[in-house]
């Protein structure tokens, strides 16, 4: 038996945000960047109540703090604008705070504005939250914002969206469903990849979203916060720590992969704690590894990190 989730309402579409009827009162959540790349003209909220302050791997505290700072003002919706960390900060606050979310990608990777998952760093560490009153209840995926994208955000989020779909596909919690929309969203990206036309990425990191989002990602993922915890972005993790789980994984999808991180050309990563405290925090990620298609153990985690740490520019 299985059970498929998503937001009640979903809008794609080429300047699908600029046409969009936004209510009278909303709070905005987004990051620095957002006035001086024309989103907020673009989707006409510069009169609404605005956060701008969202850092990348955002934390608890900022959700504390705008919590803190708007519970009591007279609002109906939030809405957030921006990549992951945007909207995942905004999820996690609505759902707080009892309002409305309207979600609004402008990077097109990490799936979070179809997702139930926000992801926080407590105590220094990522933390994913699971619950459906985060997800989303309205959608609007609109391809205008990649036109102005650098190459490295669209390097990263597309390796974060290819992570997904293929780890995903690999869960112990896929079914037909989830199958034929990560497989289907992995072919749209790789073929936008290949073929450089990255207008058709939005698509692809929909489609991702509410496949991996109705199963989980698993152990390239588990890998990877122990490398974004010390600065690294989190696509630019998963490019290799993805690759090595496929490797060990014996995924159909691990030859595919490595092509693509070869193309996009990442730089290696590296560990600057003790392999063997990162493989602590890693089990501690059941919510990950108990998904995974083969069982993991520290051991193995060790193996994996070193081979990430060692031979991160050579894996074969």
């Amino acid at each position: 038996m299985w059970t498929i989730k998503q937001p009640p309402k979903i809008i794609f579409g080429v300047n699908s945000v600029n046409e969009f009827t936004f209510p009278e009162k909303c709070l905005v959540i987004t990051s620095k960047g957002a006035k001086s790349r024309g989103w907020l003209d673009y989707a006409r909220l510069n009169n609404q109540i605005i956060f701008d302050d969202v850092e990348p791997n955002p934390s608890m505290e900022t959700t504390q703090r705008i919590i803190l700072k708007y519970q009591n003002l007279d609002f109906t919706h939030i809405i957030g604008m921006g990549g992951g960390s945007s909207m995942d900060v905004a999820k996690f606050c609505a759902f707080k705070m009892n309002k409305l979310k309207i979600m609004i990608p402008t990077t097109f990777g990490s799936g979070s504005e179809v997702t139930r998952i926000s992801v926080l760093k407590v105590e220094g560490k990522k933390k994913s939250f699971h619950d459906d009153k985060i997800f989303s209840d309205i959608a609007i995926i609109d391809p205008h914002f990649i036109k102005n994208s650098s190459h490295k955000i669209i390097r990263d989020s597309v390796i974060d969206a290819c992570a997904q779909a293929t780890e995903a596909y690999d869960s112990k919690l896929a079914n037909p469903y989830t199958k034929l929309l990560c497989e289907n969203a992995f072919s749209i990206l790789e073929n936008a990849i290949l073929n450089h036309t990255y207008e058709k990425l939005p698509l692809g990191s929909l489609i991702c979203g509410l496949g991996f989002g109705n199963s989980s990602t698993t152990l390239g993922h588990a890998l990877s916060y122990v490398y974004s915890n010390e600065g690294f972005t989190h696509g630019h993790a998963l490019a290799f720590t993805t690759q090595v789980a496929h490797k060990f994984n014996k995924s159909k999808f691990y030859e595919k992969f490595k092509k693509i991180v070869e193309i996009l050309n990442f730089e290696p990563i590296f560990l600057k704690q003790k392999v063997d405290v990162a493989a602590n925090t890693i089990m501690s990620d059941r919510k990950h590894l108990d998904n995974n298609t083969k069982d993991i153990t520290k051991e193995i985690i060790i193996k994996l990190l070193n081979e990430i740490n060692n031979k991160t520019s050579k894996i074969t």
